[in-house]
């Protein structure tokens, strides 16, 4: 019994410290990577799993967004609104799918499986949507600089309202889902205001998201300690050795494990269109070999859309450097 809960301990610290490392390289991936990671290693149901994922993430971005706020980056009035819609969204989401899934526990698990990997997807393909957006920003011309812009309560608000929701179900979105909306809303926004921003309005978000799954599912510590333990140190040494890593290709090796995280959980609950009875581990790896050849070829045809060669520059490496402040070269059709 004991080994069982030592091998346990060690997994969970292992998967905290690898999903650490990669959050500090490329501030990507938090709940997106570390909840199916758990699910996976089969450390607890979906529900504890959340629950666990959400308290320690609302531990370690508590220090980061210390850290831009001491540094001024945040945009406070922005940060204000998202809380507003996101908090109560966050506090309501565990409650809301504890109603609809019933008493079940199964039911539950499933559904939050379910809602995990749509989440998962719609991650990934916030970063499809992300290098889109700096391809016609680098063609069409950045944006002015403006760190103050004028704030539009309503549209921010509901975009607080569905990351918090999105939140406070599955754990997965207080970076992605957010960031690339902030970034549709307010394209002058500089990219440290735009971290500042929404580390700041993350921290309350997640932390009513876990209060409110702690009170519905309660917290297994057994989880939550070796996760802190592990993803802490991660998070700092991924931070270190982030400028001497190649981050571009990092970001795209996680959208392949989340899109194919994404449907394993979808078939782990059985969802109607790949069936209840059996797994299709196969199916899963034909769609990261497919995204692996044919994701480029898509793209190129989406440049040539915008006047440039399919391939060349604007490299993705120097997209991704866009949101940092880099200048990227404009391609000539």
């Amino acid at each position: 019994m004991n080994d069982v809960i030592w091998t346990t301990f060690f997994s969970i610290l292992a998967a905290g410290f690898a999903v650490g490392v990669v959050v500090g390289l490329t501030g990507m991936g938090g709940g997106a990577l570390m909840t199916p990671a758990l699910i996976f290693l089969g450390v607890g149901g979906a529900a504890t799993v959340v629950t666990a994922d959400l308290t320690a993430a609302a531990i370690y971005k508590s220090g980061g967004a210390l850290v831009h706020a001491r540094e001024g980056s945040p945009n406070y009035g922005l940060a204000k609104w998202l809380i507003v819609g996101s908090v109560p969204m966050a506090l309501l989401g565990p409650w809301l799918i504890h109603q609809v899934a019933g008493q079940e526990p199964e039911s539950l698990d499933d559904l939050l499986k379910t809602c995990i990997g749509f989440a998962l997807l719609f991650a990934a393909s916030t970063y499809a949507l992300r290098l889109y957006i700096n391809l016609r920003r680098v063609r069409g011309g950045r944006p002015d600089a403006d760190p103050n812009p004028p704030i539009r309560p309503i549209p921010t608000l509901l975009v607080g309202a569905m990351g918090g929701l999105l939140v406070g179900i599955t754990s997965v979105g207080s970076g992605s889902v957010i960031m690339i909306a902030l970034l549709m809303l307010y394209p002058g926004l500089s990219a440290v205001k735009l971290v500042g921003t929404d580390l700041v309005q993350a921290v309350p978000l997640v932390l009513a998201a876990a209060i409110s799954n702690i009170a519905i599912n309660g917290l297994d510590w057994s989880i939550l300690i070796p996760l802190v333990l592990g993803s802490t140190p991660g998070t700092m040494i991924g931070s270190r050795i982030a400028p001497r890593v190649p981050q571009s290709i990092i970001r795209r090796g996680i959208v392949i494990v989340l899109t194919m995280s994404g449907v394993a959980l979808l078939d782990k609950a059985g969802w109607a269109p790949l069936g209840q009875d059996e797994t299709h581990p196969v199916l899963i790896g034909v769609i990261g070999l497919v995204m692996i050849v044919l994701v480029p070829l898509v793209w190129g045809l989406i440049r040539k859309t915008q006047g440039l060669p399919m391939f060349g520059a604007p490299t993705v490496t120097e997209l991704d450097a866009v949101e940092y402040g880099a200048r990227a070269p404009q391609s000539r059709p």
